[in-house]
This record gives structure tokens, sequence and C-alpha cells, in this order.
């Protein structure tokens, strides 16, 4: 069974950038369909971005252009590259993985979750 644990959060002012990793144990990070989540205080958790097995991409519309999702094969990790950090993107940082083939943001769509990363944006 794939186990995720998050890496890279901290905090930053905002139009800084922060990178964060999801590295994958048990599993092989290509073979599997990842997303990132993320839940502020006080809101639902929202899907921020995915990445499909099969390399398609879905970005929120709050962080297209400026969040890139991506695989690191060599650390066999799952990155989340955060540039022009605001306010509103201060939240914990979740990754999760699926076996099937999905760009999907919907929670449900994902089987293994790790324990989350804060990432706070304040002046």
């Amino acid at each position: 069974q794939v186990q995720l644990e998050e890496s890279g959060g901290g905090s930053v002012q905002p139009e800084g950038s922060l990178r964060l990793s999801c590295s994958c144990s048990g599993g092989i990070v290509s073979e599997y369909s990842m997303a990132w989540f993320r839940q502020a205080p006080g809101k639902k958790r929202e899907g921020v971005a995915a990445l499909s097995n099969r390399g398609e991409v879905s970005y929120a519309t709050s962080t297209e252009g400026r969040f890139t999702i991506f695989r690191d094969v060599d650390k066999n990790a799952l990155i989340l590259e955060m540039n022009s950090l605001k306010a509103e993107d201060t939240a914990i940082y979740t990754c999760a993985a699926t076996r099937g083939v999905s760009n999907s943001l919907y929670s449900f769509a994902y089987t293994f979750w790790g324990q989350g990363a804060a990432a706070i944006v304040s002046s």
C-alpha cells in the first residue's frame, strides 16, 4: 500500500514562492494519478491541482497560472510549485493518490492520502 508524506511547507510573504513535495513510498509515483488538495481554516477542502498517470493535468481556477504540478521521478515524489502566493492560499496542503486514471479535483476520486503540510502566506 502506497504511503504519502508531504514536506516543504512554511511561511512566506505575499508574492513569494513555496515548493511542496509529496514523497511516495510503497509505490512508484508515475503509476498513480495524484493531486494536491488544501483546506483553509473554517473552509471546505478543495482540489488545487491534479496529474493523472497518463499526464493529464487539471488546476483550480484560483491557482491556474500560478501553481505547477509535476512528478520528480528521480525522487519518486509529486511536486507542487507555488508562485505569486496570496494570503488566501494559506492552508494545509495534502497530497492524494489513486491507482486509476484521473485528473479529478474531487477528493472522492482518491484512495490514499498524506497527513498534510502547512503553507502560510502573510506579511
